[in-house]
């Protein structure tokens, strides 16, 4: 049997990313869900899954978009910041790095597991530095499902990071899962208008942790 081709992103992927962080807001038919702490989040009703897609605009204070981008990308170090990790890890399945990831949810909801790869890219867009994060998630044999955990089976995020020509960094995100199961309407609500903002929070103090660090 032949190798699957290699799954990845395309050079488009990368720059559509960039072309998000040069807007404040997407237009229509993306409406605005909350402002707080200087992060706007816009969602997009999702027909076909009954759910909502997310784009994230804001900014992070005294954390350089290269520290920013180390961060979102060590895994390690994100089992220290991260309460909401059970497991994380990196491994390679057929010559293609995979990331499993385990996250804790509220009792009496179960866990929730990704598997998913990911690209980070430096890019140079007129003269403009961004770093791109992007992941979605994939199906691998050798990572089955666990009992008593839930597979995120359709999992998207995009991320971009530049200066904010200060000391801090213009971010925008864009997010979509599908966690399965019943979850109630009220805690997705809650997950993206507050836990949106505290993530953010929780990685600007990752940040300024880190650079101690190293």
């Amino acid at each position: 049997m032949e190798a699957p081709p290699p799954r990845g992103f395309s050079e488009e992927q990368f720059r559509a990313a960039c072309r998000e962080l040069g807007q404040t807001a997407p237009g229509p038919p993306w409406q605005l869900l909350v402002e707080s702490m200087g992060v706007s989040i816009y969602r997009l009703y999702d027909e076909q899954s009954g759910l909502y897609e997310y784009k994230i605009f804001g900014g992070l204070a005294d954390c350089p978009p290269k520290l920013c981008a180390d961060v979102y990308m060590d895994l390690e170090f994100r089992k220290q910041w991260d309460q909401y990790v059970k497991e994380l890890y990196e491994q390679t399945y057929d010559g293609e790095k995979i990331i499993y990831w385990e996250v804790k949810y509220p009792f009496p909801l179960s866990n929730r597991d990704y598997v998913y790869i990911r690209e980070c890219q430096e890019m140079d867009v007129d003269g403009r530095k961004i770093w791109v994060v992007l992941a979605q998630s994939v199906s691998v044999p050798q990572c089955p499902e666990k009992p008593g955990i839930i597979r995120v089976k359709s999992y998207k995020q995009s991320l971009a990071i530049e200066s904010d020509g200060k000391t801090g960094s213009r971010v925008y995100m864009y997010y979509f899962d599908n966690p399965g199961g019943m979850i109630p309407s009220w805690l997705v609500n809650w997950a993206a208008k507050s836990g949106v903002p505290a993530f953010l929070k929780d990685i600007q103090k990752a940040c300024c942790n880190y650079s101690k660090r190293t």
